[in-house]
């Protein structure tokens, strides 16, 4: 049985999936520095030319690599958020929450650290992006907690939203890279120590704005530990 010819944009699609793996690959065993343009065509199999026809040169194709990234982790955390609204006392799907961040950037680490370092570089051709990034996780978020029920009537709510999910994010952030440096070995415990701080900031929310539905109620941790909130 022979298989169907590839369309000339089929191909080339496939092409372009095929230098984001290397891309993906090379960033994972050598970091940023040994990411060039020779080695990403030659580990995709490819010709350098080629390179060229898909990416105009390497920092849009790191671009790419953390704009798909990133879509894909936005939307896995926003439905991972709303199954915790359908259920609020079900604390493992608040934990999923932040499980799913953790694995994501264990995965692909040198991604988070090319944006850390681009969002904090004037000079870099990234920070534009990197900023626009950090601020679409911390207006998703705020969103979510707005759906909750916490209401953002005012600059003062608003701000207070936006100040819990970025705080959180960076936390998020911090507690996978100290996994990965061994410091924090066991990452169901950085998910428990993030819940736990979700948790804290819910309440104080709810101290000033009243308890709003879909609040996740308090219960054991896992492994029976007592709540850390």
């Amino acid at each position: 049985m022979t298989s169907t010819p590839l369309s000339r944009s089929e191909a080339k699609d496939l092409t372009r999936r095929r230098l984001i793996r290397a891309a993906l690959e090379i960033l994972d065993e050598e970091g940023e520095a040994g990411l060039t343009t020779v080695k990403v065509a030659k580990a995709a199999g490819i010709a350098q030319s080629s390179f060229y026809v898909h990416f105009k040169d390497r920092q849009e194709l790191l671009r790419v690599l953390a704009e798909e990234g990133g879509e894909r982790l936005r939307g896995s955390m926003r439905e991972a958020r709303r199954k915790a609204r359908e259920a609020p006392d079900d604390l493992e799907r608040h934990r999923e929450t932040f499980r799913i961040p953790l694995e994501s950037i264990c995965r692909h680490p040198e991604l988070l650290r090319i944006q850390l370092r681009a969002r904090h570089d004037p000079s870099s051709s990234l920070r534009d992006f990197a900023v626009e990034t950090a601020a679409a996780y911390r207006d998703h978020h705020a969103a979510d907690l707005a759906a909750l029920g916490y209401t953002a009537d005012n600059e003062r709510d608003r701000q207070r939203l936006e100040m819990i999910a970025e705080g959180i994010n960076a936390a998020t952030n911090a507690l996978a890279m100290g996994h990965l440096e061994g410091r924090y070995p066991d990452l169901d415990e950085a998910a428990d120590i993030l819940t736990a701080l979700s948790r804290g900031a819910l309440r104080l929310l709810r101290s000033t704005s009243g308890k709003p539905a879909g609040e996740p109620s308090a219960g054991p941790q896992r492994g029976g530990r007592p709540d850390p909130g």
